[in-house]
């Protein structure tokens, strides 16, 4: 594609251009240029960053797309017009890079050296004339780093809701202890950056030399919670903890419904770990597909999962209690599999003890937020109330894109939910915000509570006690 010298002379807000040139020191390579501009209006004096795209990850989705660009771009507030740098690969050799490992660099290639020499001339090129008002700029070289040492493709697909996903074996560093760890995980092309499941994996037998893309191939394994915002979501059950308690000795397993399932691994821990029944809602069957062949998800007498829209089913749920005898409508054959408690003649067995959230937006051109808005609406914020028993409790992953999204967000639940905690998961990112349906009385103590003692085995104390009231 030819470009006129003046293209890039202004900056109009969300334009993206890619194109390749010749490497300016490597004859035989070719490079990929993206040009993104912010979707804000550009101010008076406009910032200009570039990025050399880390070698051997030139096909990721965080690179490679338009969306994972735009997130790049957002992680840096301020910058007007952000410049991605990478080579460029062949038809042939693309296919064959896909399919390999990608094992992190830990010396710099021929193409990459002296990239800070070698593109100025380009980044100056690709500048607004109104960065030169006071002579020639500098343009900031950005560097993503990130814990990943290597990683696999294992399976692509799409799904009819979130489009083209894939799941991914990884090696990453322990920022806790500087060892590594086997993970893996579940992503979307839509948004490319955010990892939507994560687990534990281990290899499929002892020997020694076990490596991402090598002959043994990884299981999961499910015994605790490492994507960063699920522990702090189960660490909240502390607040009704008694109340659990005091329905097991009655006799009653309690019971979760988790809006969103992707992997499933929230679903998984609460069932094995803390004895719940748990019902699962996601709107797209092929995450669930991938959920139960790569992420460990297995449907039993209490674990079950339905597809459908969150907020749909959650109405219908409400409805279905105040029918008299009969069972919810959406999904006869699933729910009625619910371990055959929403029969209605129970009132308190027809509701569920706690509410986990996942859920984020479909639309990340303005930034990554978790809920979608829909979720804020009053009536849906209802009919998550009553679907909740007396004294049950509503977890929530948020991403805040901005202060004031967090604090309408707050006022929102405040409305209709009688206390609000919140727990600060630490990564910069997540909070994790904690409605009560009633105002509840709890102690961190055990003093004889043996559900409050099995949670607290299975998650840090330290996500317990970071626990504050709003």
């Amino acid at each position: 594609m030819a470009l006129d010298a003046s293209t890039f002379e202004t900056i109009p807000p969300s334009r993206f251009i890619a194109f390749t040139v010749p490497h300016p020191t490597c004859s035989d390579s070719t490079l990929r240029v993206a040009v993104l501009d912010s979707p804000l209006q550009p101010t008076d004096s406009p910032r200009v960053s570039a990025m050399l795209v880390p070698e051997g990850r030139e096909t990721d989705w965080i690179f490679s797309t338009e969306l994972g660009h735009l997130q790049l771009l957002f992680s840096s507030p301020g910058i007007s017009r952000l410049i991605l740098i990478g080579t460029l690969f062949k038809e042939g050799t693309l296919t064959l890079l896909q399919s390999r490992a990608y094992h992190r660099s830990l010396e710099c290639s021929l193409q990459h050296q002296g990239f800070e020499v070698w593109s100025k001339p380009l980044l100056l090129a690709l500048s607004p004339k109104s960065l030169f008002k006071r002579g020639i700029p500098e343009i900031p070289l950005l560097s993503y780093e990130d814990s990943l040492v290597s990683s696999v493709v294992v399976h692509e697909c799409v799904g009819c809701h979130v489009g083209e996903m894939l799941v991914e074996d990884v090696e990453i560093e322990n920022e806790s202890d500087h060892g590594r760890e086997f993970r893996r995980r579940l992503r979307f092309k839509r948004m490319p950056n955010l990892i939507q499941t994560e687990i534990c994996i281990i290899p499929e037998r002892d020997c020694d030399g076990v490596c991402i893309g090598g002959d043994v191939g990884f299981v999961p394994d499910l015994k605790v919670l490492v994507h960063p915002y699920l522990g702090p979501m189960v660490a909240g059950l502390v607040l009704n903890s008694e109340y659990v308690e005091g329905r097991i000795r009655m006799g009653f397993r309690p019971k979760a419904l988790c809006l969103g399932v992707g992997g499933g691994a929230l679903m998984t821990f609460l069932r094995n770990q803390l004895g719940f029944e748990v019902m699962g809602v996601d709107s797209d069957r092929e995450v669930l597909r991938v959920a139960r062949k790569y992420f460990g998800l297995e449907e039993c007498e209490f674990v079950r999962v339905v597809v459908g829209d969150a907020f749909e089913s959650m109405n219908k749920l409400v409805c279905g209690g105040k029918l008299n005898g009969r069972r919810s409508s959406f999904d006869d054959c699933e729910v009625n599999g619910f371990g055959g408690h929403l029969v209605v003649e129970d009132e308190v067995n027809c509701k569920f003890d706690v509410v986990m959230v996942d859920l984020d937006s479909s639309d990340v051109r303005n930034g990554v937020r978790s809920p979608p808005l829909e979720f804020i609406r009053k009536d849906v914020l209802l009919a998550a109330k009553l679907v909740l028993c007396e004294f049950g409790i509503l977890a929530i992953n948020v991403i805040p894109p901005s202060r004031s999204f967090y604090d309408n967000l707050v006022s929102h639940f405040q409305e209709v939910f009688h206390e609000l905690y919140k727990i600060d998961v630490g990564n910069g990112e997540n909070f994790v915000l904690i409605a009560t349906a009633s105002p509840l009385v709890f102690s961190v103590e055990d003093c004889g509570n043996s559900f409050l003692m099995r949670l607290k085995s299975v998650i840090p104390e330290a996500f317990i006690n970071s626990i504050t009231k709003i």
